[in-house]
């Protein structure tokens, strides 16, 4: 949505921008607290794990769908996109070929940083009880399991909640190395 609403511009930029807007008014947790408990309950593993993938998506993407539509408009001026018009490229394929492998950088950047905030967002429904359900494995499912017994076994507790914070970290690191490796400035 970002793509064509910075490639578009007008109207319709104006009207996707503001419907992003109103889907970022919205908090991440809050609001995929009050999905997933408006969701149907199913005792389905996969109808489970797709009720959070929804309430996740659903409420993240008016971050990226911003960036993106903000490098596209940074790219759509420069020469190369002009000569692609000139030549007499379509519109998709200016966008395809030209705007889109140029513009992608920073929002894989923010993707594998926001890949952590997802991480313990799921994680922190599943402690919650309205994410995932036991049996399935899911960081918030053992530390909401290891809280009951922590003062006999607090090991229960130490090894999830390190490697979710290990896990959120990495992603974030992850992130700031694949910054360091596109931005153009660092060669």
């Amino acid at each position: 949505m970002g793509v064509f609403a910075g490639y578009a511009g007008g109207w319709v930029d104006t009207v996707l921008s503001r419907l992003g807007d109103i889907f970022f008014a919205i908090p991440l947790l809050l609001g995929a607290v009050i999905v997933l408990v408006t969701l149907p309950a199913t005792d389905n593993y996969f109808l489970i794990v797709l009720k959070v993938v929804v309430a996740l998506v659903v409420l993240g993407w008016p971050s990226m769908a911003r960036l993106m539509r903000s490098s596209v408009i940074q790219v759509k001026p420069n020469d190369y996109v002009q000569a692609a018009r000139a030549l007499g490229a379509s519109p998709w394929r200016v966008i395809r070929s030209h705007i889109v492998p140029n513009a992608l950088a920073p929002m894989i950047v923010v993707a594998t940083i926001n890949l952590g905030a997802y991480i313990s967002a799921e994680a922190t429904l599943s402690y919650l009880g309205i994410g995932l359900q036991p049996p399935t494995v899911s960081w918030g499912v053992d530390i909401s399991a290891a809280v009951v017994g922590m003062r006999t076994t607090p090991h229960m507790l130490f090894f999830p909640s390190l490697f979710l914070s290990l896990a959120v970290l990495a992603f974030i690191m992850l992130g700031d190395v694949v910054r360091d490796a596109l931005d153009p400035k660092n060669r």
